[in-house]
């Protein structure tokens, strides 16, 4: 793995100042609508754009993103069908997708099946060919929660030879052995867990953010930190607290679940979100400003 990552696109987004990753799960509501709301993340001043790939079985998630991942799928979202959606957005913020490892294994399966048959080998798909197609696709890097360090290597290889990012997930009680491990497969940014449980967007800043960002600061890595961000002031205070970025999902899918109860036009939908992007962009350079004159002040 490279110190500095695969993917130039995601390097470049945390080189120059905080970085806002935003969160959808795409097809949710549609299709259409989600090519919208996309490319209102994009004019909001997203960085690195997270776009969720549905499975039936999140275990990482809050009942907020469970929702939009069951919208996603009763709208017929496939791997297939998510690759054409990356392909088709025109936005200028690298994207990264967010998964889980069974869809990301079985991915091609059917092909391997038809060759080993052919040949009288057994099947083995693996994680190559998803990872083959997200590249072509212009994916620049992977997040699967439920994928243990462990149990990596297959695909933190598939991701090297295709130049993408494979991105981590580390919790606040991840340590020792463990988190080195972890770190030692990491290349794009680390995903700060800012507390325990699943996704969900909350009204504070847990505690446990502060005392995970000590934890991995000898780690040569940017570090973003996600769960419960929800405002421009939380993201202010994650960013001045030392985090290179803010992750957020379940306040942007809020407004979209919003959008879908009340029935309201896709543009008024994209309009909100937009602007809550600018408000949380705004909060961690806030941050950033916060941070740096902290630290000349000394």
């Amino acid at each position: 793995m490279p110190e500095t990552g695969n993917s130039a696109a995601i390097a470049a987004a945390f080189a120059d100042g905080p970085a806002y990753v935003p969160y959808l799960a795409v097809g949710d509501p549609s299709y259409e609508a989600s090519l919208e709301y996309v490319r209102a993340l994009d004019r909001g001043g997203a960085d690195v754009i997270e776009l969720g790939l549905p499975f039936s079985e999140p275990i990482a998630e809050g009942p907020t993103i469970q929702g939009a991942l069951v919208r996603s799928l009763d709208g017929g979202m496939t791997p297939d069908r998510f690759f054409a959606f990356a392909e088709e957005l025109d936005v200028e913020a690298p994207l990264v997708c967010m998964t889980y490892y069974n869809l990301i294994y079985q991915y091609g399966s059917s092909e391997a099946r038809s060759a080993s048959e052919a040949s009288g080998e057994t099947a083995s798909a693996g994680p190559r060919p998803f990872v083959e197609r997200a590249a072509a696709a212009g994916i620049e890097g992977l997040v699967v929660p439920d994928l243990p360090a462990e149990e990596a290597d297959p695909l933190r290889e598939a991701c090297d030879e295709f130049g993408l990012d494979l991105i981590f997930i580390v919790a606040p009680t991840t340590v020792g052995d463990r988190l080195d491990r972890i770190m030692g497969r990491v290349s794009g940014y680390v995903y700060v867990q800012a507390r325990l449980g699943t996704t969900g967007a909350r009204d504070d800043v847990s505690d446990q953010t502060t005392e995970s960002l000590d934890r991995l600061a000898e780690y040569d890595v940017p570090k973003a930190v996600g769960f419960g961000i929800s405002a421009g002031e939380h993201a202010e205070r994650i960013v001045a607290g030392g985090a290179d970025g803010v992750i957020v999902g379940s306040a942007l899918v809020d407004i979209v679940a919003e959008g879908v109860e009340n029935d309201l036009p896709t543009a008024e939908v994209a309009d909100r979100l937009e602007a809550l992007s600018r408000e949380l962009k705004a909060g961690a350079e806030r941050g950033h400003a916060a941070r740096v004159g902290a630290a000349e002040s000394r």
